[in-house]
């Protein structure tokens, strides 16, 4: 094909394919986000981790089905406008004019090892320690009055009445263990404000008093106070609290090869590792198998010369059935049975096949269209004979 036609056709299904990108991600990561984060998260400093942690991941899932739905609608275009009649005109056969679609493939597959493998195990951390600061309510701006929290392992209750203001709280009650002193305390403040330090936030309650009991002891001592400090555990100026968990989607290639060679004995492990290398290793090759795929169903239901056919939608769904049911079947039935990986990609490997299959019956059986010779001309020298 000449060099001019393929970057045509290239960036054709490039702009395409960015499209249907965006449009897929942007709602799924909506609706991530809605569905994870509170009203109070917005506020709170942990929209843009969220994001963070959720674009990558969900950029490459989609972009093999992005790839090869743009694939699929640019060669239904070409078909159902005549355009496969005037390059079989020309002489180029089938392969060459795959040749754009395999070279937006093959771009995307590449893009789509470097995300799963480096790019989302670097962020989607970021994700999971959002949802771990909600649901241990670990951001002192997202806390809503009239209810009880507990924190540091269930030794602190905090109660307070409303927010002053985004840091400062009224009627604050404080129910307290000092392990150190081995004491209980309970403190009330008619203000207390957050401060965030580099280790977790600085309680600062003023105008309050502080009723103390030592362990195993029934005297209670009162005092009162114009300002007292208590360190609390909570997200501080450092970022968010680290988890006691790390999960196999958070390791970069390196270290997600060595955990499996050191000999994986938990189940539930080698499951989600199982699961998350063959979304790893086979989510991105669909961008070039979808491709293909696409391809060789419309140049085997569609007319070359522009007469429709009624497969032509057909072949458009084919292409995100598929990919959603290789999907699914990535993140349940393989973190069911880990040998259930091999299904995914001989799947995947068939894909390629009836691809291929397909493609070369098509190059046999149509043979190239001969180009038009204007009445009186002869096809050797286009000229008139004498």
């Amino acid at each position: 094909m000449p060099r001019l036609l393929t970057l045509y056709l290239a960036k054709r299904i490039a702009l395409s394919a960015l499209l249907i990108e965006t449009s897929l991600c942007v709602p799924v990561i909506m609706t991530s986000l809605f569905h994870y984060l509170p009203p109070a998260a917005v506020r709170s400093g942990l929209l843009m981790p969220a994001l963070l942690g959720t674009v990558p991941t969900v950029f490459y899932i989609a972009l093999p089905l992005a790839v090869g739905v743009a694939i699929t609608l640019e060669f239904a275009r070409m078909s159902s406008e005549g355009m496969i009649a005037v390059l079989y005109s020309i002489r180029l056969s089938v392969w060459s004019i795959c040749m754009p679609a395999a070279l937006v493939g093959l771009i995307a597959v590449g893009v789509g090892y470097w995300f799963s493998s480096f790019v989302a195990p670097a962020y989607v951390g970021q994700m999971h320690d959002v949802i771990h600061v909600i649901r241990n309510s670990l951001n002192h701006r997202m806390l809503e009055p009239a209810q009880f929290y507990t924190f540091d392992y269930g030794t602190k209750t905090l109660y307070f009445q409303r927010w002053k203001s985004p840091d400062v709280a009224t009627g604050v009650f404080i129910h307290h263990f000092s392990p150190e002193k081995q004491e209980e305390e309970i403190i009330t403040a008619a203000e207390t404000e957050f401060r965030r330090n580099d280790h977790g936030v600085l309680l600062v309650m003023t105008n309050g008093s502080i009723q103390t009991r030592p362990q195993g002891s029934t005297d209670m001592r009162t005092a009162n106070f114009d300002e007292y400090v208590l360190s609390i555990d909570m997200q501080g100026t450092n970022g968010m609290p680290k988890r006691d968990w790390r999960g196999v989607f958070e390791l970069p290639w390196n270290e997600f090869i060595a955990e499996r060679f050191s000999g994986l004995q938990d189940p539930r492990r080698l499951a989600e590792w199982t699961s998350e290398a063959t979304k790893r290793v086979g989510i991105p090759l669909l961008a070039l198998a979808h491709g293909l795929f696409g391809i060789g169903l419309v140049l085997t239901v569609t007319s070359a010369t522009g007469r429709g056919s009624a497969g032509t939608a057909v072949t458009i769904l084919a292409v995100p059935v598929l990919h959603i049911a290789i999907l699914i079947a990535a993140e349940t039935l393989v973190r069911r049975d880990p040998r259930l990986s091999f299904v995914i990609f001989a799947a995947i490997l068939a894909e390629f096949a009836v691809a291929l299959f397909m493609l070369h019956k098509q190059n046999a059986n149509m043979s190239p269209v001969k180009p038009l010779v204007p009445l009186g001309l002869t096809p050797v020298d286009g000229h008139a004979p004498a």
